[in-house]
């Protein structure tokens, strides 16, 4: 078969899911069980993958899927705790007294707490984390997954300190092939990630600029009273400037430091800046922005998880510190964890769940169960108890109501992870026929010649779109990014950037993410109405991006590996 029938055919499953979820509007726990298994046909039939590969594919899926819902059940229990302890209105007046106008916490709860999240742990979980405390907060349960999503975009290329590049690109690149093609340049391989780095953290910095503008500006327009994108506009001052206070430290992070730190210094320096220029009105208008009144919502923008309100004078006497201590204790134990300087990233590596070669095909699947943030967030989750002193009865309706929530979203996600390493395993068949997202990424390649930039991180995209991971998307394609790059006599280092970048922005439309992030705050169901949402900034982010990899090379005349 030629390529671009075995595009044609790969792409199916995805258009399918997308026609259902978006045009039709169907849930996915209904989309996404006729999406697998058009995959397992076509796999079978076009592919040739033997049959024995699929359901090993699907049984890697399902440790996936349990690593993805002890994160789920770990955010939305202690988002419970807090709500049962009443901390959660302590924090809301907080945030509150900081600033009541709604446009403001975005950029410092959204943009700078998730970015910070995404920093420490990555996978998935600032979604997890910050759309259960805007709901806390009072935003719209629709419009707090929306922007959940959104986060998932500039801080994820060196998010879970720098797992992405450190071990999306280095692992996608390692040959030794490559190795000597350095060799003939004079260019070691630490030296060329270092470039690669250095240019993603470039091609970062100036489009992430303008997220938190946009994040302000989709929610004035899609969940204001008045559907005005001009009420967004309204606080460009402040969003540029936190756009700004986290960017320009996180690009000379990556600059002169590497991958591992650029967004956790981005997002801790940001936030210490804007919550003190917000504290004393710097560039904040006069005019308060808020949503409309709850009794005037749509129904689709309320989904299962409620928190009522908690009159001032009902809240618990306790500082703010005091009530955002589980949320501090979270992300100083996540860095901590992390850290290769520390011994407890090897200590909690220690515990492995293997299943090596599954039914005898080259097909693994593992579990670091300790390692994961799920148990970060249950050893906070049980802080939280000691630390707000919590009744037993309020102990039990917090697990029971994590637990209820926990249920539709295993279901969807059990088909629709092994979908996803069905796409990926299909590499490994009978007649040596590429895997199905290469297959699609060669015809893009192969159609479009000298402006390949303009859609090298669409690539990149399309891979965490499929995957879910920005580290699945870059181990996936980098290698072929560069091999595309060498054909073409462009700089690879460029090339692969703009495959790491375009994969960081897919974060924002990739289908389990989406279900992850509305399983953790009831949403589920209305997966193809957040999709719709965040295609918008998915295609802003690969447009600016992929204009700029086309300048640099093109006009700029970027010279480098």
């Amino acid at each position: 078969m030629s390529i671009s029938v075995l595009a044609l055919l790969a792409i199916v499953p995805i258009l399918a899911a997308a026609i259902m979820l978006v045009g039709f509007r169907m849930p996915a726990k209904t989309a996404m069980p006729i999406s697998l298994i058009l995959t397992i046909v076509i796999a079978y039939f076009g592919w040739r993958l033997p049959f024995i590969h699929i359901l090993a594919s699907s049984i890697q899926g399902m440790f996936i899927t349990f690593d993805i819902l002890y994160i789920i059940f770990g955010a939305i229990l202690l988002l419970n705790l807090l709500k049962h302890s009443k901390a959660i209105g302590v924090i809301r007046k907080g945030f509150t007294d900081i600033s009541s106008d709604r446009r403001i916490q975005v950029v410092i709860i959204t943009w700078l707490f998730g970015s910070f999240i995404e920093g420490a742990a990555g996978f998935g979980t600032p979604a997890a984390v910050v759309a259960p405390l805007l709901i806390g907060l009072g935003f719209p349960t629709f419009c707090a997954v929306m922007l959940g999503m959104m986060v998932q975009s500039t801080a994820v290329t060196f998010g879970a300190v720098g797992t992405p590049i450190l071990v999306g690109v280095r692992g996608g690149l390692q040959s030794p092939e490559l190795n000597a093609s350095l060799a003939e340049a004079g260019v070691s391989f630490t030296d060329y990630i270092q470039l690669v780095t250095t240019n993603a953290a470039v091609l970062h910095g100036i489009t992430g600029t303008l997220m938190p503008t946009l994040m302000v500006c989709m929610m004035t327009r899609f969940f204001g009273k008045n559907k005005s994108w001009k009420e967004g506009l309204a606080v460009f001052p402040f969003t540029l400037f936190g756009g700004l206070a986290f960017t320009i430290p996180y690009t000379l992070t990556g600059i002169t430091l590497g991958p591992e730190f650029p967004t956790l210094l981005g997002s801790l320096i940001g936030i210490t800046i804007v919550i003190v220029a917000a504290k004393k009105g710097f560039l904040i208008p006069k005019e308060t922005w808020d949503f409309p009144d709850r009794k005037s919502w749509a129904k689709e923008w309320i989904g299962k998880l409620e928190i009522q309100t908690t009159n001032n004078d009902d809240l618990p006497k306790i500082s703010l510190i005091k009530a955002c201590s589980p949320y501090l204790f979270l992300a100083g134990l996540l860095v901590l964890s992390r850290l290769t300087q520390l011994p407890f990233k090897g200590w909690l590596t220690s515990v492995k769940i293997n299943w090596t070669e599954i039914f005898g095909t080259t097909i693994s699947a593992s579990s670091v169960p300790l390692y994961l943030p799920g148990s970060i967030l249950l050893v906070v989750a049980a802080i939280t108890i000691f630390l707000h002193k919590m009744k037993m009865e309020d102990i039990k309706n917090a697990l029971s109501e994590s637990s209820n929530m926990i249920i539709g979203a295993g279901f969807v996600l059990i088909f629709t992870v092994p979908m996803v390493r069905i796409y990926i395993n299909s590499g490994t068949n009978s007649g040596d026929l590429p895997g199905m997202p290469i297959a699609m990424a060669e015809w893009v390649a192969g159609t479009v010649g000298s402006i390949y930039p303009l859609f090298a991180p669409a690539i990149g995209a399309l891979g965490a779109f499929i995957a879910g991971s920005n580290t699945v998307s870059n181990l996936m394609f980098s290698l072929f990014q560069f091999g595309v790059a060498e054909k073409l006599i462009m700089p690879t280092s460029m090339i692969v950037a703009l495959q790491a970048v375009g994969a960081a922005a897919g974060n924002m439309i990739a289908i389990h993410n989406i279900v992850a992030a509305s399983a953790t705050v009831g949403f589920l169901g209305n997966e193809g109405l957040v999709l719709k949402k965040t295609i918008l900034p998915t295609i802003y982010y690969l447009v600016v991006v992929g204009l700029l990899g086309l300048a640099a090379i093109n006009l700029l005349h970027f010279t480098g590996i």
